[in-house]
């Protein structure tokens, strides 16, 4: 199964890490997340992995209210498997975070499968200025943040989601999150097939070396056999070199203006859609086709468009 010919592409088109100065193409407002998304399907991505953001100053948004607008637009234009994030902002409670994929009940939802140190501070070395001042205050605060996600946080989210027929997309950023995920399949609480993201990049999480991409492919083979989906995103100027490491391994991958803002060496992305024209020609020239939302629907037992509350 994680050998597929067909390669999934997921795109996150805005997130809660990165914040409107650090680039003037993050989509903020429901009608630009849902451009931004639509144009990503169009260029090949089959999952859209979504949050949602203040459009006044862009902070990040966790309440149904905030989601309405875009989701119903984005079923609307285009089929792509609409992925909710639970994830929200670190800052935010496990009941805020749950709220949109609740409502909703959509395919595919987001979890982070552990607690972790999540830092941001460090951009305060690259960049100064800021139009609102919770930018600053958002990643000068991450230095004592602790991304909560206990058993009793994931068990809950798994209950809710799974009641609702959503499936989810495990998050791991590091080896111990493979483990938690492997103990929650033991539970019966999860069932194949699995759709593991695995994270590359964040301070707090793993690195991005070629070593430590294949680390967690062997030890993901070594606990799930053929139970899963494999996917990689790798954070920041890692992120197409993390996507090629693992597309020549069989895997599956996730762009968008959440993971990094950029298009090349010093040139922002105008766009979603622009990382995933870049990664949909990687895996054309490396002899592979891109799976459409219904071959993912199919891959990853997903329950179809007509079954979410949006």
């Amino acid at each position: 199964m994680a050998n597929t010919p067909k390669v999934i592409i997921s795109c996150a088109v805005t997130g809660a890490i990165h914040t409107p100065s650090m680039s003037r193409y993050l989509p903020v407002t429901a009608a630009q997340i849902a451009d931004d998304a639509v144009a990503a399907a169009e260029a090949g991505a089959a999952i859209l992995h979504l949050h949602a953001r203040n459009p006044q100053n862009g902070k990040p948004d966790q309440t149904p209210e905030a989601f309405a607008p875009f989701l119903a637009d984005i079923k609307r234009r285009c089929n792509a498997v609409v992925n909710i994030t639970t994830g929200g902002s670190p800052y935010m409670t496990v009941e805020e975070r749950l709220q949109p994929t609740a409502t909703f009940k959509p395919e595919l939802a987001s979890l982070n499968m552990g607690s972790m140190n999540f830092g941001l501070y460090h951009l305060l070395d690259k960049y100064k200025t800021f139009q609102h001042e919770w930018e600053r205050e958002h990643l000068e605060n991450s230095r004592e943040l602790v991304f909560r996600n206990t058993f009793k946080d994931i068990e809950h989210i798994l209950q809710v989601g799974t009641a609702n027929g959503t499936r989810f997309e495990f998050e791991c950023y590091d080896t111990s999150h493979l483990y938690t995920l492997r103990h929650f399949l033991d539970r019966g609480l999860v069932k194949g097939p699995l759709f593991i993201q695995t994270v590359f990049g964040i301070l707090g999480g793993i690195g991005t070396h070629p070593e430590d991409v294949q680390h967690l492919k062997r030890t993901a083979d070594r606990l799930f056999g053929d139970q899963f989906q494999w996917s990689v995103l790798g954070a920041g100027a890692a992120q197409m070199k993390v996507a090629s490491i693992a597309l020549a391994g069989g895997g599956n991958v996730r762009v968008g203006l959440e993971d990094s803002l950029w298009a090349g060496p010093g040139r922002l992305a105008q766009g979603s859609a622009e990382q995933v024209r870049i990664v949909r020609g990687i895996i054309e020239g490396l002899g592979m086709a891109v799976a459409t939302p219904d071959e993912a629907r199919q891959m990853l037992a997903l329950k179809g468009a007509a079954s979410v509350a949006f």
